[in-house]
Formats: C-alpha cells, structure tokens, sequence
C-alpha cells in the first residue's frame, strides 16, 4: 500500500512464501495484485499509510489456524473480513499488514430441519443461505445490510440484525453457537446446537458485534424459524404527534409485527409515500391474520388523520429498496451514522431532521445519512442524543474525518472491563486493531 507508515507502526516484510506453503499459491494475494475494487475497500478501511502488504485466502478452519499461527509468531496485524461490505464500518484499522478473507470457508456443515437449525461455516453468503433454507420453508430471521454480498460471520461480527429484531430480537439471539480461531491459532469453540445456559463467558454474545477484535470466527450455528404463509406492509404518514400516537398505540397493542420503522420525512418523500413522517409496519402470519392486523392499524391511523395504504405487490421490493437506501452511502463521500434513543425521542429528532433517517419503532435503533457533515454538526448530535440517554456512533465516512473523531463515541463506564477481554482474547492485539471502542 503506497504511502508512510504511521508513527506507531512497526515495518515489517511479510513471508508470501511462507503463508503460501499454507494456503497454496493462489491463497496468498500480494497487494500489488489485487483488483482495484478490493484495493479501495481495504483503504477505506484503514489508517492512511498503514502497510498492507497481502490478502490471504483459506479454505478450511485448519488452514486459518496455521495462518493465524504464523501471524502471531511474527507478529503481523490481521484485518480479517467476509464479503467486505461492512469493512468500511467503525474504526479506522492500524498496524496491519495482512488481509484474511475468508470466502472460501462458506460450507453448509449441517442442517437440522427438524430442529430449526443450521450450522454454517461464516464465509457463506446470506441470500445464499437463505435460498437454501427456503427450499424447505425456513429463514434465518434477520434482514442485514447488503443481503447479497454480506457473509454470516461479517453480520455476527457487525451485530447487524435490521428491521426483524421487532419480532425476532437481534442477531445476538438468533447464535446457538460459534467456532473460532484465538490469537494463538488454536480454534476453539462455545455453544452446540441447544439453547442452554451456562457459567463462565457468553462467547456467542461477546464476539457479536465485536468487529473482529478477538478473534477470527469460522462457523456458526443458528436458530432458524418457519417461513410465513403470507404478508403485507402497511404505510401510514403525517403529523409527528400523530404518528407518535400510532405507534405507541401498535406497541401496547395485541398485534404481532415482525417490523416496525419510522422514517423521516425526506426519506417519506424519497419513496413517495406521502408527506409528514412515515410508519412502516409489516405484519406476517396466515393470511386471514395479516388481513385483520393490517386493517386494525389502517383504522388506528384513520382516526388519527393519517394518510395510510396497504402495500402488499412488490412489498418485498419496497423492504429492499429501504435496506439498500440505509446502508449503501451514495459516495465515499457521504456519512452513515447509528443511533440509539428512545421511541419519543427518535421520532422528534426524524421529524426535525432535514436527512433521510429511519428508525426501529421498538428499540429506538436506527440510522442517519448525511450528503456532509462536519465534525462538529456531528458531535452536536452525539451531545443531543447523549442528554436523551441514547448514543451516536458514525459507521460510514471519508477517511479524512474518521481521523478527526472518536467514531464510536462511548462514554459508559464498561471500557475498563472490554480493555481487560481484548487483552485476554487478543493479547498482543494482531486482530483489527484500533477498529473498535477506545482504539481496542
């Protein structure tokens, strides 16, 4: 990688040869040699000027481990990754000099279907994974960013659940259990294919949404769920303290959506799905069930002077477009952010905002895009949404300003104790350094 090393950063010289009597020839890329759209991704990825020298390519557990190994003897930073479609997500990686894919580990290992279980190897695609599923009538209930290019050890590792976690909880919930290689090149491994409860470290929800930073995930079990027989989405859109009204109504009420958003109002006219702010609920079941909840919530937003509409023809269009428009930024350019508050809060902040935004309705979680933004206008909403007892942290955004920002903006007083894991899990921190909380 062209440029200077950071100052922290220690130069050293990678043994191709080495990793090659590992993987093979052809598991080893040098960084001169790879394409130009994988050589943007990794930048957007890491500290300018860090040296990344090759990305490395097994195909089995084993081989991973080997590589790990030798990594860690020598002391070589590792980026590990999937799909590489959330790389360009939180921190700012430094002192690495490997790259280590792993889609080529994307083997389904097991499927229970009489368990509702499946044990996949964590290279493996989603749509993949779900396409196979569907031919016997089950899914995996999570709706993540970039469905088509995103792997199952990139959606754990990211704790990217989506709109579903109205219904079925997050993606934290959906783990049974996990393989994985520790720093030393050992694999090691935590849960099976029961629920049960255990002492000691929750190892499926500690490297959920861990970023990579303890280890390398490489095959995962989880819970699977029937396919519904039927759905349909309804839209309801106008004045805030009316949407505020349908919404606390749906939540309280004995209606069981899957999803539940709110979108602000220039993501309402992006659509063109009317004017105000917008509520976007999916209901699915049987079809007599989807009907009748459908047409209690079209009632609840008539008496509240809504506009609303029943979408149920290229309703699974309109869930993709709105997944697509939150998590693929328009340009290099342009600012994701992740926000948590509360019900009440996110709908005053969607409604006053002047960007496209959307929110899960049931947990306050949701997203914000910016064309631009500068440090300052985001540390302003950080401070807003802090005072609310919510938080900010910028996923996407040029390079430039990562390195003008504390992306994750953590001020809880658990920071102390996720220092003491990472160094337990990842001692001499050769696993995404810098990526996650605080520089860990």
């Amino acid at each position: 990688m062209d440029g200077t090393l950071t100052s922290t950063e220690t130069a050293k010289q990678i043994d191709i040869e080495a990793l090659q009597t590992i993987v093979g020839n052809d598991g080893v890329i040098p960084w001169d040699n790879l394409n130009p759209a994988l050589q943007q991704t990794l930048t957007h990825a890491v500290t300018p000027g860090t040296d990344l020298q090759a990305v490395v390519y097994p195909k089995t557990q084993e081989e991973l481990a080997a590589v790990v190994a030798h990594a860690s003897q020598h002391r070589y930073g590792i980026l590990p990754y999937g799909g590489g479609s959330k790389l360009h997500w939180g921190g700012l990686v430094e002192n690495v000099h490997l790259a280590v894919s792993l889609e080529r580990l994307n083997r389904l290992t097991e499927h229970a279907v009489g368990d509702l279980t499946v044990t996949v190897e964590a290279g493996m695609k989603f749509e993949q994974l779900q396409q196979t599923l569907s031919e016997v009538g089950q899914f995996v209930a999570i709706d993540p960013a970039y469905p088509q290019t995103a792997t199952i050890g990139g959606i754990l590792a990211t704790a990217d659940t989506g709109s579903l976690r109205q219904r079925y909880r997050s993606v934290r919930d959906m783990v049974l259990g996990i393989s994985f290689v520790r720093w030393d090149g050992q694999i090691a491994k935590a849960g099976g294919r029961v629920v049960k409860n255990v002492a000691g470290y929750d190892l499926m929800k500690l490297f959920t949404g861990s970023y990579g930073t303890l280890g390398i995930i490489t095959q995962v079990t989880l819970r699977l769920y029937p396919m519904a027989l039927d759905s349909a989405t309804v839209i309801l859109t106008g004045d805030a303290t009316a949407i505020t009204q349908a919404s606390q109504t749906l939540l309280s009420s004995a209606l069981t959506p899957v999803a539940v958003d709110l979108l602000s109002p220039a993501l309402v006219e992006k659509f063109k799905l009317g004017s105000g702010l917008g509520l976007l609920v999916k209901f699915e079941s049987i079809i007599e069930s989807v009907q009748q909840q459908s047409s209690r919530l079209l009632e609840v937003g008539e008496k509240l002077r809504l506009q609303g509409g029943l979408i149920n023809t290229d309703e699974q269009n309109l869930w993709q477009q709105f997944n697509q428009q939150m998590s693929q930024p328009a340009s290099n350019s342009q600012i994701v952010c992740k926000i948590g508050v509360s019900p009440t809060v996110a709908v005053e902040m969607l409604n006053q905002s002047q960007t496209i935004g959307w929110v899960h309705a049931g947990v306050g979680l949701g997203i914000l895009q910016f064309e631009t933004a500068t440090v300052e206008q985001l540390l302003s909403l950080r401070k807003f949404c802090e005072a609310k007892g919510g938080f900010l942290s910028v996923l996407a955004a040029p390079v430039e300003l990562k390195q003008q920002i504390e992306v994750w903006g953590y001020s809880g007083n658990a920071f102390n104790l996720m220092q003491q894991i990472k160094q337990q899990f990842d001692p001499h921190s050769i696993f995404s350094p810098h990526r996650f909380v605080g520089g860990i």
